[in-house]
Protein backbone atom coordinates (compact mmCIF):
# COMPACT_ATOMS: atom_id res chain seq x y z
CA UNK A 1 0.00 0.00 0.00
CA UNK A 2 1.64 3.38 -1.08
CA UNK A 3 1.82 6.21 1.34
CA UNK A 4 -0.56 9.42 0.74
CA UNK A 5 1.03 11.70 2.97
CA UNK A 6 3.15 14.32 1.79
CA UNK A 7 5.66 16.11 3.33
CA UNK A 8 6.08 19.62 3.30
CA UNK A 9 9.19 21.28 2.52
CA UNK A 10 9.66 24.86 3.07
CA UNK A 11 13.77 25.38 3.69
CA UNK A 12 12.77 29.54 3.48
CA UNK A 13 9.97 29.23 5.54
CA UNK A 14 7.71 31.22 2.52
CA UNK A 15 4.47 29.48 4.22
CA UNK A 16 5.15 30.45 7.95
CA UNK A 17 2.98 33.90 7.40
CA UNK A 18 0.73 32.51 5.14
CA UNK A 19 -0.72 29.43 7.23
CA UNK A 20 -2.22 30.77 10.40
CA UNK A 21 -2.22 28.39 13.59
CA UNK A 22 -4.20 27.58 15.58
CA UNK A 23 -3.56 28.68 19.12
CA UNK A 24 -5.96 26.61 20.79
CA UNK A 25 -4.70 23.25 19.47
CA UNK A 26 -1.28 24.05 20.01
CA UNK A 27 -2.21 24.96 23.80
CA UNK A 28 -4.13 21.77 24.34
CA UNK A 29 -1.58 19.49 22.77
CA UNK A 30 1.07 21.48 25.15
CA UNK A 31 -1.39 20.89 28.06
CA UNK A 32 -1.23 17.15 27.40
CA UNK A 33 2.64 16.31 26.86
CA UNK A 34 3.26 18.85 30.28
CA UNK A 35 0.39 16.71 31.87
CA UNK A 36 2.50 13.38 31.42
CA UNK A 37 3.97 12.30 34.44
CA UNK A 38 6.16 8.58 35.22
CA UNK A 39 5.90 5.81 32.27
CA UNK A 40 3.80 7.36 28.97
CA UNK A 41 3.66 4.04 27.41
CA UNK A 42 4.95 5.66 24.26
CA UNK A 43 8.01 4.72 22.46
CA UNK A 44 11.28 6.69 21.93
CA UNK A 45 10.55 6.97 17.83
CA UNK A 46 6.78 8.22 19.12
CA UNK A 47 7.81 10.50 21.56
CA UNK A 48 10.31 11.63 18.89
CA UNK A 49 7.98 12.54 16.59
CA UNK A 50 6.01 14.35 19.21
CA UNK A 51 9.09 16.45 19.81
CA UNK A 52 9.20 17.46 15.69
CA UNK A 53 5.86 18.35 15.82
CA UNK A 54 6.22 20.49 18.82
CA UNK A 55 9.28 21.53 17.47
CA UNK A 56 7.66 22.67 13.75
CA UNK A 57 4.92 24.77 15.95
CA UNK A 58 7.49 26.12 17.93
CA UNK A 59 9.21 27.34 14.66
CA UNK A 60 5.94 28.92 13.17
CA UNK A 61 5.13 30.53 16.67
CA UNK A 62 8.42 32.41 16.64
CA UNK A 63 8.10 33.67 13.61
CA UNK A 64 4.84 35.11 14.88
CA UNK A 65 6.58 36.62 17.70
CA UNK A 66 8.87 37.75 15.28
CA UNK A 67 6.52 39.35 12.85
CA UNK A 68 4.67 41.07 15.83
CA UNK A 69 7.96 42.22 17.33
CA UNK A 70 8.89 43.97 14.47
CA UNK A 71 6.24 45.63 14.11
CA UNK A 72 7.31 47.82 17.70
CA UNK A 73 9.74 50.35 17.51
CA UNK A 74 13.38 49.49 18.13
CA UNK A 75 13.40 50.37 21.57
CA UNK A 76 10.32 49.34 22.67
CA UNK A 77 10.89 47.26 25.95
CA UNK A 78 8.55 44.30 25.13
CA UNK A 79 10.25 44.18 21.65
CA UNK A 80 13.80 43.98 23.50
CA UNK A 81 12.15 40.83 25.68
CA UNK A 82 10.69 39.19 22.47
CA UNK A 83 14.40 39.45 21.29
CA UNK A 84 15.71 37.46 24.44
CA UNK A 85 13.20 35.11 24.76
CA UNK A 86 13.08 34.31 20.39
CA UNK A 87 17.56 34.06 20.87
CA UNK A 88 16.45 31.75 23.68
CA UNK A 89 14.04 29.75 21.30
CA UNK A 90 16.64 29.57 19.11
CA UNK A 91 18.93 28.20 21.33
CA UNK A 92 16.33 25.25 22.64
CA UNK A 93 14.96 24.68 18.95
CA UNK A 94 18.45 23.61 17.86
CA UNK A 95 19.07 20.99 19.97
CA UNK A 96 18.15 17.76 18.49
CA UNK A 97 15.34 16.08 19.95
CA UNK A 98 16.33 12.61 21.80
CA UNK A 99 13.07 10.84 21.69
CA UNK A 100 12.29 11.38 25.38
CA UNK A 101 9.28 12.51 27.81
CA UNK A 102 11.81 15.46 28.97
CA UNK A 103 12.10 16.68 24.98
CA UNK A 104 8.71 16.68 24.21
CA UNK A 105 7.91 18.91 27.57
CA UNK A 106 10.58 20.94 26.87
CA UNK A 107 9.43 21.71 23.61
CA UNK A 108 5.77 22.17 24.77
CA UNK A 109 6.77 25.07 27.63
CA UNK A 110 8.62 26.59 24.47
CA UNK A 111 5.54 26.73 22.49
CA UNK A 112 3.51 28.66 25.44
CA UNK A 113 6.19 30.49 26.29
CA UNK A 114 6.02 31.62 22.65
CA UNK A 115 2.25 32.22 22.71
CA UNK A 116 2.95 34.24 26.15
CA UNK A 117 4.83 36.56 24.57
CA UNK A 118 2.92 36.92 21.28
CA UNK A 119 -0.10 37.68 23.49
CA UNK A 120 2.17 40.34 24.97
CA UNK A 121 3.21 41.96 21.83
CA UNK A 122 -0.05 42.40 20.39
CA UNK A 123 -1.08 43.94 23.50
CA UNK A 124 1.62 46.53 23.14
CA UNK A 125 1.38 47.17 19.97
CA UNK A 126 -2.48 47.48 20.41
CA UNK A 127 -1.75 50.28 22.98
CA UNK A 128 0.48 52.27 21.06
CA UNK A 129 -0.73 55.55 19.86
CA UNK A 130 -1.50 55.54 16.17
CA UNK A 131 0.61 57.43 14.00
CA UNK A 132 0.09 60.54 12.90
CA UNK A 133 -0.70 61.38 9.18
Amino acid sequence: MSSRHLALHDPEGLLEGALPLDPGTHEHLAKAVLGWTGETGLQPADLHQIALQRTGAARAVAADVRRAADQLPADHAARALADVVLDEADRRLFAASDGTVRCAQGRARLIRALYERLDRLTEAAASRPAKAL
